[in-house]
């Protein structure tokens, strides 16, 4: 289809459990059994090379960051305050710790968490991550994220999110695998897995190969659940999985920056055209979002003129051939020998500072900060990662008339093909089976008509193009589409209302969605 507009005797006390409802148990546990804790315990800091290049000392965390952008909306959202404290805490927090033997005979203890920031709708939703900057305040804030993202776009999910503190490059396949499925055990014991509970799906570092075991496992614990496989998504299309959900999140970037574009103010703020055509493009981040956004820009008349990776980055301002690049970089692993014209940097944050009209940064959080935030020179900076950009580097560049179109909003088309997955397992039946052949048959009927009118009988080609009822992948992209178009205008609108970013107004509108849930339940026993 074309590109579319885890036997040690070490023992020690562990607190199993606390959640708003405030009951608190405790017992003696294996040290290397499962822990589950509040949010106040084991936090480390954030702080790595690859998320520090950008940002001050002194500048928040990724977790500070998100927990900032909520309360400056907040203000604004009418909202009482004991909803507000109710919806930006987190519900609950799983830790776990379990050994795992390797090739050369070591043990190796494997930590894991899983965090559920808000119940609010069910189930919650959110990916797991495998990355050795994996942490509990890392956890928080992208299962708070979730919350949001959700809300924002519409998708009855409360949001959730989990990670393997591990780099998954180096171990094996079968340890991998082990690592997943003994994951994925403990997420089955502690209830923290399930299509009616918490549904999870890829995310850094994971992909369809490790939501199929971790599917696989959630059945063998689970024989009887006729819903099995809506235990989590981004599965592979033969175990369940949707068509369009690879591309998803990218092409929901894609959509989100075209609508934007379209926007009259917008243009007059950045002095673009609101056509895509000939607009360039740089991408900081080539895995899966960046790469398939990269496509969907360059299909629809953009130039692509940088890419940044870990390993650094390439910039052409005649532009590059975005499948060309991608495949040399999945064979090299470096784009140095791509081109001989390019310009090639060591580190993906130089990227960054490059000219274009339109900045993606698709890669890690907190890559935008003090440090780099006045040598952005894009005209529209949409958040593909989550988290990209620090608050400080946000009002500088907000200051400075660069539009930022927020996370929250511009990634969620992952989410939103996640839930449309979902549907598809509980209804157990693929999207366009029941009516593509009626919807192709009520239009050829309508067609013979047209023609006997016209004198003119259409070509064999032209007919099918015509009377072609739609696919499943069909169905998922006008869904996605339709989801995005909405919710930037609704972003939009309240901006306008608001005079304020477009951040903060879609964090208004997710504050709003989501407190009218609260208050409209009663939130039993608060009083």
């Amino acid at each position: 289809m074309a590109f579319l507009s885890r036997k040690l005797p070490a023992i020690l006390p562990v607190t199993k459990h606390v959640s708003r409802v405030g009951w608190r148990q405790t017992s003696i546990l294996p040290r290397f059994m499962t822990t589950v804790t509040t949010n106040f315990f084991f936090l480390q800091m954030y702080n790595t090379a690859a998320t520090q290049t950008a940002c001050e000392p002194h500048e928040p965390t990724f977790l500070k960051s998100v927990e900032s952008y909520f309360d400056t909306a907040s203000k604004l959202s009418n909202v009482s305050e004991g909803t507000l404290s109710h919806i930006r805490a987190v519900d609950s927090m799983l830790r776990v710790t379990f050994p795992i033997e390797l090739d050369n005979g070591k043990i190796e203890v494997i930590e894991g968490y899983r965090a559920q920031h808000s119940r609010h709708r069910l189930p919650v939703k959110g990916g797991i991550r495998y990355s050795e900057e994996v942490d509990l305040q890392e956890v928080e804030a992208l299962a708070s994220l979730m919350t949001f993202k959700c809300a924002v776009v519409d998708v009855p999910f409360g949001g959730a999110k989990g990670g393997i503190k591990i780099d998954p490059s180096r171990y094996t396949l079968d340890q991998l695998e082990r690592i997943t499925r003994r994951y994925t055990m403990e997420l089955c014991q502690k209830k923290f897995i399930g299509p009616g509970l918490d549904v999870p799906a890829p995310d850094v570092g994971t992909g369809p190969r490790e939501m199929s075991w971790i599917m696989d496992t959630y059945r063998q614990f689970n024989l009887s659940d006729v819903n099995s496989q809506g235990c989590v998504t981004g599965k592979p299309l033969e175990q369940g999985g949707v068509r369009g959900r690879t591309e998803a999140t990218g092409l929901g970037v894609y959509y989100g920056v075209r609508e934007f574009l379209s926007y009259p103010e917008v243009q007059k703020k950045t002095g673009l055209s609101g056509k895509m055509k000939d607009t360039t493009v740089v991408i900081q981040g080539f895995g899966n979002v960046g790469y398939y956004a990269a496509k969907f820009f360059e299909s629809n008349g953009a130039k692509v003129i940088g890419v940044g990776e870990r390993t650094g980055g390439i910039y052409d301002p005649q532009g590059l051939d975005v499948e060309s690049l991608y495949n040399y970089y999945r064979e090299n692993s470096s784009f140095k020998g791509f081109s001989d014209r390019a310009e090639l940097m060591d580190e993906s944050v130089q990227i960054l500072e490059r000219e274009c009209d339109i900045l993606i940064p698709a890669a890690l959080e907190r890559q935008i900060g003090l440090r780099n935030a006045d040598k952005i020179k894009a005209k529209i900076v949409g958040e593909a990662a989550n988290g990209p950009v620090t608050p400080g580097a946000h009002e500088a560049m907000e200051k400075r008339g660069i539009v930022v179109i927020p996370d929250l909003l511009l990634n969620a088309g992952g989410v939103t093909v996640s839930y449309f997955e979902w549907l598809k397992n509980l209804s157990h039946v693929r999207f366009g089976r029941m009516n593509k052949k009626w919807d192709e048959s009520v239009r050829s009927k309508l067609l013979n008509v047209v023609e006997e009118n016209a004198g003119r009988t259409l070509t064999e080609a032209e007919r099918k193009q015509i009377v072609h009822g739609a696919e499943e992948a069909d169905l998922i992209y006008s869904g996605l589409e339709d989801t995005m178009i909405s919710s930037c205008e609704e972003t939009r609108q309240t901006a306008k209302l608001k005079n304020v970013d477009y951040r903060t107004a879609a964090y208004v509108n997710a504050i709003q969605k989501i407190g009218a849930v609260y208050e409209g339940s009663g939130m039993i026993f608060m009083n």
